[in-house]
């Protein structure tokens, strides 16, 4: 704003601005931003130009330098050495670029040499400046006392100090106290508060009558009762804690000398400027959520802290009260004199880094990127402590070169084990993968990246959840003993909330939570109910963190397998993204939180309305909403115009075309837009998956605008159907930011398998339509399968024709190359020359027949044939060897002539051969009634199977001459004679 008026584009790029145009980075001439983010901008649409403004850029002023002993100054160090790398590209002679220059300040910092030798800067571009240039004069104090029991109570018992020590030191002026957590800073000042009633009209932190009405009015104000006693004292406490209005209060006063004693955390020594005369740093430790355990505080966080005392306008000087343990007195010491050394921190993040660089084609082989770990401030530290970076003192300088290739060479070959990189054979070009842009793109951490590589492609929303669980991102996240009280009883879930559960290593509940991948599982199914349980502050921060960054990670996972084709996982990646990034579940009762205004105690109340959906809201009448609600009118008009923020309505339709593709099937998939009154007032996106779910392949995606894509769109897609089998086709529409409006669809393919008796030459068989006499009955067998009779004539190549049940001749599976004989349909009054034809084909055929179980004796009453009839896959009958005896075949004639007792003195058993009972499923001889034939044709019937009886070596109680039955009058006589009394030997069926 400043320098606007001189003509001065500036642009400022932070953790507040999410997005950022190209176009206006291009046109800015100070850009003002942090390290990290300005990473990740630059990491973005490398093909697009995005780092092209790159060659503008003639000045890099790097503010707190000294950030380069702190974790957070890794991406400090690959941006300059980023910078350096481009700056010696022969292309870049001609650009402001090639001569780039680097301006570095730090209040204290020893080794400035050291950063003069990284950011090449000439011994007389070197300035330092001393005490005598400080526009207030600092005095510092490093105060040590006896450690306790433990860090907790330390820092508990330096509370007792504190007073004596603002008495001291602060002499009636304004005081920072920083603690390490909010509930320090909060303690701190209720002590000091009582401290301070007390002494009554003796308070130091009153000064006069006036200053004691202020802070009575304004103690009315603040919604914290802890805050409103502890004001009327003069004293009060800040921290991320408290609302924004009981912020901004406490910030007004300090200010204005109100207020004299404010007790903070350390977020305020870099968020807001409210400088004082004292400072005081109440222990250096603070709680690492990360490691679970106290640390000492960066250095950097130390010097942010020392330099909030002194206020240049007020006072001309200022106060530095450190307060720690007495074995680190020294460490203080040296730091506030200037004489902590400043370390590099990029060693422990080196591999994502290089992979950025390999994304960026800043380092297309390795001797680039060689030269690119040079340019790192960690090459010239590596050489002066070589000890810090765990290589031994003393080794020569050829063989830390040596060390620098190794940890290049180590580090490249980590990430195209893991497919983030590709190597050619030489080992020497480098290109990146698609996972590896995507691990750039989303900033994520490589241990992160190992895990999603690893996971299976078919992915389910639980799956992906636990993956996020045990991310990188969020391993700072510790169970506390306290915390575990009420994460088990969230996790019992007695009402059926959670929609996911920690299971054991049995598939039961676990009862106890027990690991931090476990507490972050339950705090997630917790959010994502939309009414959490959790109030805790802490465990709703944490909760907050993994939202956030499990949305990110989860957006990753999603376009990793829409690269792998995976459909589920790329699907469950998809609604885990968002439903995280909205706290809701797409089944949520409570969806409506996602329109402003609404939050969640009008959700509920909705909720219990019935209205609980967007198409209920966009329904309902705004009356009845604010009747519902208890707010007033217009409330309700407000809610019904919040709906235009939706995306608009769109509908998929799945249809089977015509396919001339042989073993494909064509699908045509349309997309139709819903006509809608208003439009709506925001640009929406979504993601359009067609996928198989059998073989879990991606077979179309395309992302969208659901507002301007062209109604109907229509996507034509080929699927491969198995012979035997059905495909599901399922799809997606996932709209990126609201959940609950996504649009599912799927269509079933299936092929019907259709059993074809063919000849060797490939014509089809078709059964005779012979009609079986009345005294004859077929049972349909389906005990071991299902029944499936053959009623389409279609299904045969039949044509307008019904199948009849008829036998058949079809004794066995015909060979190959065996002429086939077809019987045409006809009258069952059957010629002499049909019959010969008949019994020829048996008497082929009975020449490979095994010997036939016996029969008993047949019964003379009257009964009609009964036959079983098998339905198995082939479509055909056969006769199941389990169920088959000698008497399922009976034959009994009305009347018992002359002709019937040759045939019934043929009864005869039929032994079996070798245990085994033939293939063929009945024996059915048809004509042999002398109603139904001439008595020659059943002479010459009889003759027949005689000689069929003697082909298959069937036993007679008479002796079988050459001619046995000349005129068959000896049969008369013959009560053992045999006849066909035996079953299973024709398969007419």
């Amino acid at each position: 704003m400043k320098l606007g008026p001189w003509g001065i584009n500036c642009l400022e790029m932070t953790g507040d601005n999410e997005f950022h145009n190209f176009k206006n980075i291009q046109e800015a001439d100070v850009i003002l931003t942090t390290p990290e983010k300005f990473d990740a901008v630059t990491r973005h649409s490398v093909k697009d130009g995005g780092l092209s403004f790159f060659s503008d850029i003639a000045l890099v002023l790097i503010d707190e330098v000294h950030l380069l002993n702190d974790p957070r100054g890794a991406a400090l160090e690959a941006m300059i050495s980023r910078i350096k790398m481009l700056s010696r590209i022969s292309d870049m002679s001609s650009t402001p670029l090639a001569n780039v220059r680097f301006i570095a300040v730090s209040a204290t910092i020893p080794n400035i040499e050291d950063l003069a030798e990284w950011l090449l800067v000439t011994p007389q571009g070197i300035k330092r400046f001393g005490e005598e240039m400080r526009p207030v004069q600092l005095t510092t104090k490093v105060l040590g006392y006896a450690p306790a029991r433990n860090d907790f109570l330390f820092e508990r018992r330096l509370q007792n100090f504190i007073f004596d020590i603002l008495m001291q030191h602060s002499r009636g002026k304004s005081a920072l106290i920083f603690c390490s957590t909010r509930k320090g800073a909060q303690e701190a000042a209720e002590c000091l508060s009582k401290t301070a009633m007390n002494l009554g009209y003796s308070n130091p932190f009153i000064k006069s009558k006036q200053q004691q009405e202020k802070l009575k009015e304004a103690s009315v104000a603040f919604s914290d009762k802890i805050i409103q006693s502890c004001i009327l004292n003069g004293v009060g406490y800040h921290n991320g804690g408290l609302c924004l209005k009981d912020r901004n209060l406490i910030e007004g006063l300090f200010l204005n000398g109100d207020l004299q004693i404010l007790c903070t955390t350390n977020t305020l020594a870099h968020g807001i400027n409210l400088p004082a005369h004292t400072v005081v740093i109440k222990s250096t430790q603070y709680f690492n959520k990360e490691k679970g355990l106290y640390l000492e505080y960066e250095r950097s966080m130390i010097l942010q802290m020392c330099g909030r005392a002194g206020r240049p306008p007020f006072d001309d000087t200022g106060t530095v009260i450190i307060m720690t343990r007495r074995e680190t007195v020294h460490l203080y010491e040296n730091l506030l004199n200037g004489c902590e050394m400043v370390e590099s921190q990029l060693l422990s993040c080196a591999i994502e880094h290089l992979n950025a660089e390999i994304v960026q084609l800043t380092v297309s082989d390795i001797s680039l990127a060689i030269e690119w770990l040079k340019c790192s401030y960690l090459y010239v530290r590596i050489k002066k402590n070589p000890e810090n970076y765990g290589i031994k003192r003393g080794i020569p300088c050829e063989c830390l070169e040596k060390h620098m290739r190794d940890i290049c060479v180590q580090k490249i070959n980590e990430l195209s084990e893991y497919g983030m990189i590709w190597i050619d054979v030489d080992g020497f070009l480098l290109k990146p993968s698609d996972p590896g842009k995507l691990m750039t793109k989303f900033y994520l951490k490589f241990d992160t990246m190992k895990l999603i590589v690893k996971a299976p492609e078919s992915c389910s929303l639980e799956d992906v959840l636990h993956i996020i669980c045990h991310s990188a991102e969020i391993a700072w996240i510790q169970l506390r003993r306290n915390e575990k009280k009420l994460l088990n009883d969230i996790h019992s879930d007695k009402e059926g909330r959670l929609r996911f559960h920690v299971l054991g290593e049995n598939g039961k509940w676990k009862k106890r939570i027990q690991t931090r991948e476990d507490k972050i599982f339950v705090l997630a199914n917790d959010s994502l109910t939309g009414d959490p349980r959790v109030h805790d502050l802490s465990l709703s921060q944490d909760a907050s963190s993994i939202c956030s960054n499990g949305s990110r990670i989860a957006k990753c996972m999603k376009e990793y397998f829409i690269y792998k084709k995976s459909y589920k996982g790329a699907v469950s990646s998809m609604l885990l993204a968002k439903c995280l990034h909205q706290r809701l579940w797409d089944n949520s009762p409570y969806l409506l939180k996602q329109l402003t205004g609404i939050g969640m105690v009008t959700a509920k109340a909705l909720c219990t309305a019935g209205i609980d959906s967007f198409e209920s809201m966009a329904e309902a009448d705004p009356r009845k909403i604010e009747l519902v609600t208890g707010r007033k009118y217009p409330f309700g008009n407000h809610i019904k115009e919040s709906l235009l923020s939706l995306p608009p309505k769109i509908e998929i339709k799945i249809e089977e075309a015509e396919c001339k593709r042989q073993g494909k099937s064509k699908l045509i998939i349309m997309l139709a837009r819903l006509p809608q009154q208003v439009s709506p007032r925001k640009h929406h996106y979504a993601d359009m998956v067609v996928g198989s779910e059998e073989d879990n392949v991606i077979l179309f995606h395309e992302k969208i605008r659901a507002e301007e894509f062209s109604s109907p769109y229509s996507v034509t897609v080929f699927v491969s159907c198995p012979q035997d089998g059905r495909v599901t086709v399922k799809a997606d529409l996932v709209f990126e930011d609201f959940v609950g409006l996504d649009v599912h669809r799927k269509h079933v393919l299936s092929r019907e398998v259709r059993s074809r008796m063919t000849q060797s030459n490939g014509n089809e068989l078709y059964a005779p339509s012979y009609s079986l006499p009345k005294e004859i009955h077929i049972i349909d067998d389906d005990r071991n399968t299902k029944s499936k009779v053959i009623t389409d004539a279609q299904d045969l190549g039949e044509t307008n024709e019904t199948l009849s049940s008829a036998p058949s001749f079809n004794l066995l599976q015909e060979e190959i190359g065996e002429d086939v004989f077809i019987p045409e349909a006809g009258e069952t009054e059957c010629k002499s020359k049909t019959e010969e034809r008949i019994f020829d084909r048996i008497r082929k055929k009975s020449k490979s027949f095994p010997t036939l179980l016996s029969s008993k004796a047949m019964a003379s009453s009257y009964q009609p044939l009964i036959l079983k009839r098998k339905c198995p896959q082939e479509n055909h009958f056969e006769l199941d060897q389990s169920d088959v005896h000698v008497d399922d075949v009976v034959l009994i004639e009305e009347e018992c002539n002359e002709t019937s007792l040759k045939f019934r003195g043929a009864v005869e058993t039929v032994e079996q051969d070798d245990g085994r009972f033939s293939g063929i499923s009945n024996i059915l001889y048809d004509g042999l009634r002398g109603n139904r034939f001439g008595q020659s044709d059943t002479s010459k019937l009889y003759d027949n199977l005689v000689n069929y009886i003697q082909a298959v070596r069937c036993k007679t109680a008479f002796p079988i001459e050459s001619d046995p039955i000349p005129d068959r009058q000896d049969c008369h006589d013959q009560k053992e004679a045999p006849f066909c009394g035996f079953t299973s030997v024709f398969s007419f069926l």
